[in-house]
């Protein structure tokens, strides 16, 4: 038993690392499952299967994969051998329901990324993909015992969904990826790397007739894990390439900018129509204004007449200093009527001011803010998708302790490279419309490591208030980014508002 212990804990070298697929990012999470039953120092029964991780240390696998472990209650070693690293585990048989055919296993120290379950609508003909470890490639290929304990990636096939079937009384569903004894307890994916199934049985092709793959549903899984104990994560969102993703929001931006060209026009066209009617307005006042001016001056030159006439009238009278009052105050009268005349308002078109504009918050959404998933927008293959409170400040300080460099097209953005995921993301929020986009990166062994190198060059840890700081950030961040595979595997599309009792 000792011996065979040493064996599951075998080293290795040599590691394949996953591609940057949907696919791919799903392996990382499938396993093999080796069973040993040992009696008295004899190796008495052996089996091995596949399985995928629902939890980061919790393999599903079937039942009949590892049967020895009832067979030989107390006598049976369950290895898990994932597909990345350098070595095996031991695992520890938790849940088991043999009519379902499902088997549930707990790893101690290993952490894997968790599949999700999608349980939305299948239609016939859709693409499947079968991930594990067939027997016949072992056969094949292996050289020793010691190969079933070397970490690999799982070989992947793919085929169709041929529709919904019962064995007994078990949901399964019927498709068309090869699968052969090996493949028992691995996943059966959509195209973006959700587990519709788990691959359980596979019916003989003799005489030339084809084979067909079994694989027990979602559903039946589902209640499985959930008469378990066991939380897993679904999605029910439709399967969309990401290339198909970003084809959509170009197609929406430029819609977006349609529109905004043609909001620009209407404001321009109501702006001159504002300003023709404000033109107007001045002119009309403006005339009143001068008529109001010249109707003064004019009293004011008859009165500086009739005083006229009256200093003239009371100088033939003998009223030598009546007259001379009279003269000085018609003359007075007559320079205020002048002046009065000359200085009546002209009209300038160029003079009248602008319509007052109205102007949106300087800063756009900030505070404390609820974001939602906008499904539409968004491309889900294993996150769960709750909403997500925050709290942003202008100055692109997120929740008091992340500091988010400026990005292009008004946005500001931050690397995550976690050290106990294999995932890394890309954050950007936009505060002049409130939208905050989580891009995910599903990484191999290799790739994240480097990221993970990368990450140290980081200085900036917390929130800092100075452009300088966050210009070296943007410099830092831009060579992760650059190590990054050309498309993420997830977009995550959140609109934001403030929280309820914010201003």
């Amino acid at each position: 038993m000792a011996r065979l212990l040493l064996m599951l804990g075998f080293l290795v070298a040599w590691a394949v690392p996953a591609q940057a697929d949907d696919i791919s990012a799903a392996g990382r999470g499938v396993v093999r499952v080796v069973t040993i039953a040992v009696v008295d120092d004899e190796v008495v029964g052996f089996g091995h299967g596949s399985g995928f991780a629902v939890g980061p240390d919790r393999i599903v696998t079937n039942a009949h994969v590892v049967e020895l472990a009832g067979r030989y209650e107390g006598n049976v070693v369950i290895g898990v051998v994932p597909s990345e690293g350098d070595k095996s585990y031991q695992g520890r048989l938790i849940a088991l329901d043999q009519e379902r055919d499902l088997a549930l296993i707990e790893v101690q120290g290993l952490k894997l990324p968790p599949l999700a379950l999608y349980n939305g609508p299948i239609g016939e003909g859709e693409a499947t993909v079968a991930l594990g470890y067939p027997g016949n490639v072992d056969l094949a290929t292996a050289q020793s015992a010691s190969d079933y304990i070397l970490p690999l990636s799982p070989v992947r096939s793919e085929g169709v969904f041929s529709g919904l079937r019962r064995l007994g009384t078990t949901g399964v569903l019927l498709h068309t990826a090869s699968i052969a004894r090996g493949n028992s307890g691995g996943p059966l994916l959509d195209r973006c790397g959700r587990v519709l199934g788990v691959n359980s049985a596979l019916t003989r092709g003799d005489d030339g007739d084809a084979s067909f793959g079994f694989a027990i549903a979602g559903s039946e899984l589902a209640g499985f894990l959930r008469e378990a104990g066991q939380s897993a994560t679904l999605v029910g969102t439709n399967c969309i390439s990401m290339e198909e993703l970003l084809a959509q929001d170009r197609a929406a931006a430029a819609d977006a900018a349609q529109q905004d060209a043609a909001r620009a026009r209407t404001a321009a066209e109501r702006a001159a129509a504002d300003r023709a009617l404000a033109i107007e307005g001045a002119r009309e006042r403006n005339e009143a204004t001068r008529e109001n001016f010249m109707a003064g001056a004019a009293v004011l030159l008859v009165l500086a007449g009739l005083a006229a006439g009256g200093a003239g009238l009371m100088a033939t009278r003998g009223k030598r200093r009546e007259a001379i009052w009279a003269g000085g105050g018609g003359g007075v009268l007559l320079l205020g009527a002048v002046v009065l005349f000359l200085v009546r308002p002209s009209f300038d078109p160029d003079s009248v001011p602008e319509p007052t504009k109205t102007t949106s918050a300087a800063n756009g959404v900030t505070g404390k803010l609820l974001c939602t998933l906008v499904p539409e927008r968004s491309r889900v293959t294993v996150s769960a998708t709750p909403e997500v409170a925050m709290d942003w400040q202008a100055n692109g300080c997120m929740n008091g302790r992340t500091q988010y460099a400026e990005a292009p097209n008004n946005g500001w953005e931050r690397i995550l490279v976690p050290d106990d995921e294999q995932t890394v993301s890309v954050l950007r929020y936009e505060p002049a419309t409130g939208t905050y986009i989580n891009t995910r990166y599903m990484l191999g062994a290799d790739r994240m490591a480097e990221a993970r190198r990368l990450r140290e060059g980081v200085a900036l840890k917390q929130c800092a208030g100075e452009s300088a700081g966050r210009a070296n950030l943007a410099t830092q961040q831009a060579a992760i980014r650059g190590a990054l595979p050309p498309l993420p595997n997830e977009r995550l599309v959140y609109q934001c508002h403030p929280a309820r009792g914010t201003n």
